[in-house]
């Protein structure tokens, strides 16, 4: 399925749901691209998840701001990646720097950078701490198996609807 045709897909997808996050952000390292950056060289030419760009695009088209959260020990090889990609410019926060605390700091310095509160995010990771820490924070949070796809952003959607149904009760009682 080509770029757009994933676009596509998610724009529809996306208008489905009533309630939207605020920000969506993501990993980099099996997550939105299939390997880690501290084993490439900044002269290779990187490539994405089959459905990643075509997600980001949807994103931004609905108006949802998104954001990078990375421990990447490498930031200056990922942000080579990004703008060979073309893509550097479509986030409002970059966090990428190496960490001990399972992004947990990185999801608090892109709440300071955007103003926006944990519970209007949607994190997608590949690693099970990670999400399991974010979670703890409010954030909507998306363990992938196998890179960004159609079928977690459906997932991730739902929860956050899910999530904020739920939040929204608490508030009532």
């Amino acid at each position: 399925m080509g770029d757009d045709r994933v676009k596509e897909e998610a724009l529809r997808m996306l208008g489905l749901f009533q309630v939207l996050p605020k920000l969506v952000v993501f990993d980099l390292d099996y997550t939105l691209w299939p390997f880690y950056c501290e084993c490439r060289s900044k002269r290779e030419m990187p490539s994405l998840y089959p459905h990643a760009k075509g997600i980001l695009y949807a994103l931004k088209d609905k108006g949802i701001d998104v954001a990078i959260a990375s421990r990447s020990p490498t930031p200056d090889i990922a942000k080579t990646f990004l703008d060979k990609l073309g893509i550097q410019s479509m986030f409002v926060a970059k966090e990428i720097f190496s960490s001990w605390t399972h992004k947990t700091e990185h999801l608090q310095r892109i709440h300071r950078r955007t103003g926006i509160p944990f519970k209007s995010m949607l994190f997608f990771d590949d690693e099970d701490r990670n999400i399991e820490a974010v979670s703890k924070m409010g954030v909507t949070s998306i363990l992938v198996d196998d890179g960004v796809n159609l079928e977690e952003l459906r997932s991730g959607l739902r929860n956050y609807a899910s999530n904020s149904a739920s939040s929204n009760a608490k508030q009532s009682d």
